[in-house]
């Protein structure tokens, strides 16, 4: 609205006609319908990470998504597929930024021992952004998830909220000693991401 505000102020000191004042924010508030009905408001995020910027913002992504993947490769889960940046996340069909994609387990029943692996792999991506940046932007989801599956599994809200504050202490003790391990995936993650405009190597 800023800018909608300075436009019409400065443009007609310029020789800018009120017209195409009126076209362009009629089209920027098309584009930013149609983004939102058609990509759930994902086509600003594919901007800003074409943008020269936007390494930096899919990096954090990655130090995210390796996060997840070093946790479960210390507690022995299987990771399908890491995505990072929302391109890569639209081509797969995901409603996301950045995802690792786990092997479902067989019941959603868990035992507790089980539990505390999901605690501990799902809170790894927060654990990696605090580690390297000092505070988490991400992580919702797995939050989310990880509060359905202690629910499902039959627990209480209160012995869940204990062994996810014990699994995050964990999961931090181990991470912290491989903080170069987090970065370095992270970059091998940022080689493959794709962006508008930018094909990642082969």
């Amino acid at each position: 609205m800023l800018l909608v505000s300075l436009a019409a102020l400065v443009g007609p000191l310029v020789g800018l006609s009120p017209w195409w004042i009126t076209l362009l924010v009629a089209l920027g508030l098309g584009s930013l319908t149609l983004d939102a009905a058609r990509f759930g408001g994902r086509g600003g995020h594919l901007l800003a990470e074409a943008l020269p910027g936007g390494r930096l913002r899919l990096r954090r992504i990655a130090i995210h998504e390796a996060g997840h993947a070093l946790a479960a490769a210390i507690d022995g889960l299987s990771v399908r597929r890491v995505l990072v940046g929302t391109l890569a996340c639209l081509q797969a069909g995901v409603e996301s930024g950045g995802c690792t994609e786990f092997a479902l387990p067989e019941s959603v029943r868990l035992p507790a021992e089980d539990l505390r692996r999901w605690s501990r792999v799902l809170q790894a991506g927060m654990v990696a952004e605090s580690l390297i940046y000092g505070e988490s932007v991400g992580g919702d989801d797995d939050r989310a998830l990880l509060g359905r599956l202690w629910g499902l599994s039959g627990f209480d809200a209160e012995t869940a909220r204990m062994e996810q504050r014990r699994a995050r202490r964990e999961v931090e003790q181990a991470l912290r000693s491989r903080r170069a391990e987090i970065e370095a995936e992270a970059e091998r993650l940022l080689t493959t991401a794709p962006r508008l405009g930018r094909r990642p190597p082969a």
